[in-house]
């Protein structure tokens, strides 16, 4: 088809556009691979490309497949189109996210896969559900191969196109023994028998349809006539797979991405498909993008000489002609506290100058450095919000772990022991849970004396009975041990014996290590209080935040949540190694992840319009432990005529960035903090007190009080809701011994039976 007519009066979607962009709308056929630089108008490109293609009849709506990473930027993209192109978007079934494009197909052709059209799509909790039924009925320990690992496999597998036939030996060996295939394929016919998916199977399935079916591949061939795809540095393997399946043979293929902010490799992104596309799709026409309306040159120029370390990437330029602004200061400063009041004071002298705090962002490599910034800001009473994640007090593995701590503090505290006494899972269910709420409403009881007195009692089953004397006596020590240890090694002490630590260790997902750091960031946290007592009151109080507070508020977030986001004023905190660059990320990556964290660097400090700050500290608690911190690599790999230093330590901004250049090989020789002492204890998920301090604990737990009732006798005929009729042998305090028609003789006690 050739080339789209040229235009004598420019249509409303190509004013304004700067050549590059122009190029990228207009080169409609063959080929095209935009490389759009942070904040050079990649999306109006895109949607421009769309409306041109529509207004000038080389596609009908229906004719063109445009692929997105959220149903957002979908909903954003058909709105922009809409809005230049007179509403002829509204006719175009294909602009959606990869999954609902594929879904929208398998649904056409799920028969080929042995589903139902009407198939259901699993969530994550559903697909946790089966697995774990799988792993039960393969008679494995689930504690030791967990339904979530298995979860994450197979989810990966599935990111890369694989069935269960194309896992190889050396893959399968990641669980089980070598049965992780085995497994993948069992839950595969699983979901055929219940007619369901999950959502990698969506793309998965249509790749299994494609590969073996080429009439319904060539039939989607002869639909598409274009296909756009944003942000193409995110695709993984079954992604890339399934486009450049759809491609040929027309290969009129628009993809738009930036090599240098592929930053989700954990998500299964594969950086290789945007850097091998001129190979994969011969003749390919390049157009970069490099002029950045958003961020001043003093920004653009660091953030360029600090990506252009990386080895592996196409290579561009970002520009501006908003002038050079300030440049991008570097500060060191003593420890994690000082670089929350020095960032809290800034932002407070920036508000008194008539800057606004809803265009002022912190920026951080982990969740675990928020709470620092948290806790000056409610201090101060400087407004904030967390962006893609909680507040550090709300985060589920926190409240987990001060339930604990509160149900040590006040054993009378009813909604700490429900949140944590099948937390970990110890095996009470429902119906043991529901026992203890029915007696300790029938005795005006809290739930711990309730759990107690129910251990004398056959109310619960032989194995509920065991599991709940453990953890009444564990709670018995635990306090013992609170008029005695520091309270930040009773937080430690509990979270490992209860087994919560090995509960999130045994995961062995990436948010599951983001949550071992928050844990170990709380711990640190009540070091600063005296007694567990004002910890615990601080708590209270910090919760009862006014988070409805209106107006403007500093925004807290994580640089991967980020990504695509612009503020005035920037601040980077935790620059330092084993932070930013991560360790984790080092250790399991080796050399490709240490690029995608530069990556990750030159996202964050393209956040900036006007203002970058990036901080260091020369001393972090880490793992509980006093760690002196080295300054990041990336601080010596800025240029240095474009950054501005300053710091309150000896040596300064020569000592690090000395430090770093006299190394000809700075990956080989990775500063690693050191955890504190006894962080990693050995798990006691299996722990079993002896009979003598089960029965020590049931009597400091909480004072018994065997008053019983005056209306039973002996020789009464009484009804119990799970043993039926019985007639009352023995009676001690509140506790029965029934003869039952059919149960036989029961302790029970007198709180669960009515006259018969």
């Amino acid at each position: 088809m050739p080339e789209s007519p040229i235009l004598t009066d420019d249509p409303p979607y190509l004013r304004g556009l700067n050549p590059p962009q122009r190029e990228a709308v207009l080169t409609t056929e063959g080929p095209v691979l935009v490389l759009a630089g942070a904040g050079t108008g990649k999306t109006a490109a895109l949607t421009a490309r769309l409306a041109h293609l529509i207004a000038t009849r080389l596609a009908w709506p229906s004719q063109i497949l445009a692929v997105t990473f959220t149903n957002k930027a979908a909903r954003e993209m058909k709105e922009r189109v809409s809005a230049i192109s007179g509403g002829a978007i509204e006719g175009m079934p294909w602009l959606g996210t990869f999954h609902s494009v594929a879904a929208r197909m398998l649904r056409s052709h799920a028969e080929l896969v042995g589903l139902q059209s009407n198939f259901t799509i699993l969530d994550t909790d559903d697909q946790l559900r089966v697995l774990k039924q799988l792993i039960q009925a393969s008679n494995l320990d689930e504690k030791r191969w967990p339904a979530r690992q298995l979860a994450g496999l197979i989810d990966r597998w599935k990111n890369r196109g694989w069935t269960p036939a194309q896992v190889d030996a050396g893959e399968s060996e990641a669980f089980a023994a070598g049965r992780g295939a085995e497994l993948y394929g069992q839950y595969q016919q699983r979901l055929k028998t219940l007619n369901a998916c999950d959502f990698g199977d969506l793309l998965l399935h249509m790749l299994v349809i494609f590969r073996g079916h080429a009439d319904v591949l060539g039939s989607y061939r002869d639909r598409f006539r274009y296909i756009l795809v944003d942000e193409y540095q995110d695709t993984n393997q079954a992604q890339y797979e399934w486009l450049k399946l759809l491609a040929e043979p027309r290969r009129n293929l628009c993809c738009v991405g930036d090599d240098d902010q592929s930053i989700y490799s954990w998500r299964g992104a594969e950086v290789a498909n945007i850097l091998r596309f001129e190979k994969d799709f011969p003749g390919a026409r390049i157009v970069r993008l490099e002029q950045n309306y958003r961020s001043t040159s003093h920004i653009l120029a660091a953030a360029d000489g600090l990506i252009a370390h990386n080895a592996v990437r196409l290579g561009k330029t970002v520009w501006t002609d908003v002038g050079k602004g300030e440049k991008v200061r570097v500060i060191g400063v003593w420890d994690g506290p000082e670089e929350a009041r020095r960032v809290g004071e800034e932002i407070e002298q920036l508000q008194r100058a008539g800057h606004h705090l809803d265009q002022t962002a912190i920026l951080v490599r982990a969740q675990f450095q928020t709470r620092e910034f948290e806790e000056r800001f409610i201090a101060t009473g400087l407004p904030y919000q967390i962006i893609g994640g909680f507040r550090f007090y709300e985060r589920a593995e926190i409240r987990d772990a001060i339930a604990y701590l509160r149900l040590i503090q006040s054993p009378a505290d009813d909604l700490a022991f429900e949140r944590v006494v099948n937390t970990p899972k110890r095996g009470l269910g429902d119906k043991a849970v529901a026992a203890m709420h029915r007696h300790s409403r029938a005795t005006q009881q809290p739930l711990l004396l309730a759990a107690a007195t129910l251990l004398d009692s056959d109310e619960l089953t032989p194995q509920a009975r065991r599991s709940l004397g453990n953890f009444v006596a564990d709670l018995a020590r635990w306090r013992e041990m609170a008029s005695t240890l520091p309270h930040p090694e009773l937080a430690r002490i509990v979270l490992d014996e209860s087994g919560y630590t090995a509960m999130l260790q045994a995961d062995r997902s990436a948010e599951s290590a983001g949550r071992l750091e928050n844990l170990s960031e709380l711990t640190r946290a009540m070091e600063e209080y005296e007694s567990l007592g004002a910890f615990l009151e601080h708590v209270s109080l910090v919760m009862d935040n006014d988070e409805a507070r209106s107006g403007e508020k500093i925004t807290i977030m994580t640089i991967h949540a980020a990504k695509g986001l612009e503020f005035d004023t920037v601040y980077l905190a935790g620059w330092e190694e084993g932070v930013f660059p991560s360790q984790r990320s080092l250790d399991e990556g080796g050399l490709a992840s240490l690029e995608e964290e530069r990556r990750l660097a030159y996202v964050a400090i393209t956040r900036a319009r006007r203002r970058c700050t990036i901080i260091h500290a020369a001393n972090r608690r880490i793992y509980g432990q006093w760690t002196s911190s080295i300054p990041s690599r990336f601080l010596a790999e800025l240029p240095k005529e474009h950054i501005e230093e300053e710091t309150t330590m000896t040596g300064g901004e020569s000592l690090w960035r000395a430090q770093w250049s006299e190394r000809s090989d700075p990956f080989a020789h990775v500063a690693r903090p050191t955890r504190g002492p006894g962080w990693q204890r050995a798990s006691r998920v299996g722990y079993n007190p002896e009979p003598s301090r089960v029965i020590e604990a049931r009597a400091s737990a909480v004072s018994l009080g065997n008053q019983g009732r005056t209306d039973l006798s002996l020789g009464q005929r009484v009804f119990h809701g799970k043993f039926g009729y019985g007639t009352i042998a023995a009676i001690e305090g509140n506790k029965l011994e029934i003869d039952f028609e059919h149960a036989g003789r029961k302790k029970v006690l007198d709180s669960f039976v009515s006259a018969g």
